[in-house]
């Protein structure tokens, strides 16, 4: 009896310990949190920033994911991921709660209202053709999320432009920017102040409606505005970002030396110029046209910093399309698209966080930049974006007319790419003005408590060599259509997302845009094996674990067999 007893208390005891062991392996685990990734990528793994991003939110921060409903099983995977990826940002914190809901639901009215409510928040559905028994049903979804922190919102959109992409790649794409688009959206809404973007003014730059798509793409997280350089001794600490927008007259010494005082204080400045004087319009009427040099008086300033954008015209194979007259017919003109080598379109394939997972960029007669200019400061220099290897230059003065249209492109003239179209610079520069400065204007410079400096802080700047990838259509009446947007071509491309990307990096390099360096690598199945190896796959995934099982289940019964047979005695 006491021999029972003892097992029974030793049974208990073991049970009470092992349930105690569960319970404190449970807190532990909500007091310490950790995960394993064995991807090679990563990809489950948040970034640094995004996780110190998430232990400082202090609010609430509520998402709505208006992906819901029945998708193809690529929408599928994309809400998926985006569910996993913020239970992990509830891992890191405890205000983040989210909830899917479904657009379309409710009657024709409710659907048809809601649509309306969304499409003026400039959240547009994208539409899906499926295919059924019954023949092909039109869908529309909406691959986006609405993140509210604070009395404040942000819309976020979850599906990346498709373009010349593959489906696989694009989807590939948005999983991989997924971090970055949700860190991003909540970290500008933690931010108390927004910072200042100002656009220089006064020197033929872009108009108010020129610019206005990319105004008011910035302005839900930034203060916009204009600045005249004339009207100030010098420019603010407090603008974050200056963007010279495709400037046409010339600077004077007095605004070249605010700009290069600017940098020296460790200001940002996006450089969008175009070196020649070249339009589509020039050759409207005319049989031929020379486009001359833009007297802007800034080459000296950024060969002293480092870049040199070079007089020429670059022609690319891979281009946009322009209408030309072919014919009359019945009295009407005949129009037919023809490949125009003045107006590349730069697929960026550089995984950098300004230009990682963009579509093609849309430039209008850029010329190249001289990456071989040496400078007395530590400047690293980034091509984000060149022509493709079928590109060639026509150094000014060229004649520009619609002759090259009549011809087929000889490709050993278009083989001395790639050409760089657009530069980052990141490190300390020297000013233009050293050695250069009176007495008088450094008695001035006193006076405003700005004292004058030789050598930059460490900053970071852009340069484009076309000032028309931040320009927008705007249509004779006065209204705009999306900065990248091609009228001829009927196509978005990714001008609007690089500039936007760009601004966010020039700010802070090291924040949430790190995720978009995150690479989500796209391994996709070999077809033709497939095919090949299709019955030896089926056999394996079929039969093998069937066998395993009757395999298993026969060495089961023998053991037990074995072990519980009745031994007769000898």
């Amino acid at each position: 009896m006491n021999k029972k007893w003892s097992r029974r208390t030793l049974s208990w005891v073991q049970l009470s310990l092992f349930t105690m062991v569960l319970v404190l392996l449970n807190i532990l685990s909500n007091a310490f949190f950790t995960q394993f990734d064995l991807t090679e990528e990563k990809r489950f793994t948040l970034t640094k920033p995004t996780k110190e991003l998430l232990h400082s939110i202090d609010d609430v921060a509520y998402v709505r994911i208006l992906l819901e409903g029945e998708f193809p099983a690529g929408f599928k995977r994309l809400q998926r991921a985006t569910q996993e990826l913020l239970q992990d940002f509830r891992s890191y914190s405890p205000w983040i709660e989210f909830e899917f809901e479904d657009p379309n639901e409710g009657s024709v009215a409710q659907r048809n209202k809601r649509r309306k409510e969304l499409s003026e928040l400039g959240i547009n559905p994208t539409t899906l053709r499926l295919k059924d028994a019954e023949g092909t049903e039109e869908k529309l979804i909406y691959p986006w999320a609405i993140v509210y922190y604070k009395g404040r919102e942000a819309y976020v959109n979850l599906l990346e432009q498709q373009g010349m992409q593959n489906p696989h790649v694009v989807l590939n794409n948005s999983i991989a920017l997924l971090e970055y688009k949700f860190a991003n959206a909540i970290s500008k809404l933690m931010k108390g102040t927004k910072p200042y973007i100002a656009f220089t003014v006064g020197h033929g730059e872009l108009n108010n409606l020129e610019r206005k798509d990319l105004v008011n793409h910035l302005g839900q997280y930034y203060n916009v505005g204009t600045f005249v350089l004339d009207s100030a001794a010098y420019i603010p600490e407090e603008v974050a970002v200056l963007i010279v927008a495709r400037p046409t007259s010339p600077f004077s010494e007095k605004d070249k030396f605010k700009i290069d005082q600017y940098v020296m204080r460790g200001g940002k400045v996006i450089w969008l110029i175009d070196r020649l004087n070249a339009a589509l319009d020039s050759l409207r009427g005319r049989d031929a046209f020379v486009p001359l040099d833009y007297p802007l008086n800034l080459e000296d300033l950024l060969f002293k910093y480092g870049i040199r954008i070079e007089p020429n015209l670059l022609l690319d194979l891979q281009c946009g399309l322009i209408p030309q007259v072919v014919g009359m017919q019945g009295g009407q003109p005949q129009i037919d698209m023809f490949k125009w080598y003045y107006f590349p379109v730069v697929t960026p394939d550089l995984a950098h966080p300004i230009t990682k997972g963009l579509d093609g960029i849309y430039l209008e007669f850029p010329s190249t930049i001289d990456t071989t200019v040496r400078i007395k400061t530590p400047v690293t220099r980034t091509v984000l974006l060149h022509s493709s290897p079928y590109s060639r230059v026509q150094y000014s003065p060229v004649r520009l007319n619609f002759d090259i249209l009549h011809y087929e492109p000889d490709p050993e003239k278009f083989s001395k790419g790639p050409y760089p179209v657009a530069m980052l610079l990141e490190g300390e520069f020297p000013s233009l003005y050293e050695h250069r400065v009176t007495e008088k204007m450094l008695a001035g410079l006193e006076k405003i408590g700005k004292p004058f400096k030789a050598r930059s802080e460490y900053t970071r700047m852009l340069v484009v060599s076309d000032g028309d990838i931040a320009r927008n259509p705007v249509n004779l009446d006065g209204t705009i259509m999306p900065l990248g947007y091609n009228r001829f071509m009927r196509y978005q491309f990714a001008n609007r997302d690089f500039l936007l990307n760009a601004i966010e990096y020039l700010q802070d390099p090291d924040g949430v845009i790190a995720a978009r360096a995150k690479d989500v690598k796209l391994r996709l199945l070999d077809t033709v094996r497939t095919q090949e190896e299709k019955l030896k796959w089926q056999l394996i995934n079929l039969v093998l674990p069937l066998a395993f099982l009757i395999l298993l289940g026969v060495v089961w019964n023998w053991w037990r067999r074995r072990k519980y047979a009745i031994r007769q005695p000898v």
